[in-house]
């Protein structure tokens, strides 16, 4: 068979998979009676209200020279790992704002980084193609220099997000711009398992973000510059179990509810969906009104109870506060006091609910707190 006879098939081919998705897409549209807003309207739900205090910046945590990429908590949520464009890793005490330990990186380009569930070590990644592991009992030169205890190195492009498997220190799940997700074993430094690549339910540009179920560990999301997220499970063959359409752009973030059951993305299309794996349908997206550009979504976390989705987007300060049911903006984070002065390029919310915390172009962080006792439900 010709090079010409092989493009021609693979071109019906494709167009036939095309028509296939538009119709099961219909298909669903149809079977689709109402949605998360329109029934907690009848079910007499009112926006979640903000006070003026209700919301607030009780940290502001200060010694990067450069600007923040990611950040994580640790579970027992008094402690924070955060990653610099100025080369370092610097782990915070949440609770008194001081610097207990600032690793200086072998590559500066880092894009991600995370907290083992023990807290005894941190992981990082970047432009090097490499996660490298740091045990934080390990001893620093007079430079700040912590040697690496393990580097996983596998990856054929840059590493953009890396997580530990919840409640086991020896494994965690990277993702990378090889268009690939891997499962590795920390202890050996070798692959588990790859997820994508030759598999033909994998993704096919790069993956950008995963998220672990809390819930059921052997399953994660992963989202990817392909328009797609994807539900992987690690207990099986190596492919994607569902493949979740519906954004327009780049899928830069993901993040599991803590129920395990459904979750959420932020797109380089403006817009937050709500998707559900037990049907694989889309629940809700989220985007705001008035007109204009659309800004990118850099990066999304929920509430403990999911009702607040928190999203960060693209353009100066902007974070906006989701009421996930109706669908509506009911805070932006960007107006309050003591806000960030620049892009907000990662946040997270701590184990138990209490806390936010925001990273920024500014290179600052920023701990918000709910005032007093206020319950989301």
């Amino acid at each position: 068979m010709s090079v010409s006879e092989l493009k021609e098939r693979h071109a019906v081919a494709t167009e036939t998979v095309n028509n296939l998705r538009d119709r099961l897409r219909q298909r669903r549209l149809q079977l689709l009676d109402t949605d998360v807003a329109k029934y907690s309207v009848a079910q007499g739900r009112s926006p979640v209200k903000f006070g003026a205090t209700d919301l607030v910046c009780c940290r502001t945590l200060l010694g990067h020279t450069g600007k923040v990429y990611s950040l994580d908590w640790t579970p027992e949520r008094n402690r924070i790992v955060s990653a610099s464009q100025d080369g370092r890793l610097i782990v915070w005490n949440a609770l008194t704002s001081q610097k207990t330990h600032a690793i200086k990186l072998p590559c500066a380009w880092v894009m991600t980084c995370a907290f083992s569930p023990n807290g005894q070590t941190v992981a990082c990644g970047g432009l090097d193609s490499v996660c490298s592991i740091f045990s934080l009992s390990s001893t620093a030169d007079k430079d700040g220099t912590v040697p690496v205890s393990r580097m996983l190195s596998g990856h054929r492009g840059y590493v953009s997000c890396c997580q530990y498997v919840p409640n086991e220190d020896a494994h965690l799940i990277t993702s990378s711009g090889d268009q690939t997700c891997v499962l590795w074993g920390v202890t050996t430094g070798l692959k588990t398992s790859v997820f994508g690549g030759e598999f033909q339910s994998g993704h096919t540009a790069d993956v950008l973000s995963v998220s672990i179920s809390e819930s059921n560990p052997t399953r994660f999301i992963s989202g990817s510059c392909d328009t797609t997220a994807r539900l992987w499970d690690t207990s099986a063959a190596s492919k994607a179990v569902q493949t979740f359409h519906g954004h327009k752009g780049d899928v830069n973030t993901v993040k599991f509810l803590p129920d395990g059951y459904r979750f959420g993305t932020g797109s380089e299309d403006g817009t937050c969906r709500l998707y559900d794996i037990r049907t694989g349908h889309q629940l809700q997206v989220y985007q705001p009104q008035g007109g204009g550009e659309n800004l990118p979504v850099t990066s999304i976390a929920f509430s403990a109870s999911g009702r607040l989705l928190f999203a960060g987007y693209a353009n100066n300060n902007t974070c906006y506060v989701w009421d996930t049911l109706l669908g509506e903006v009911v805070l932006d984070l960007g107006e309050l006091q003591d806000s960030h002065k620049n892009r907000i390029s990662c946040l997270g919310m701590s184990a138990d609910g209490s806390a936010l915390c925001t990273g920024s172009w500014d290179s600052n962080l920023k701990i918000w707190a709910f005032g007093g006792h206020r319950r989301v439900i």
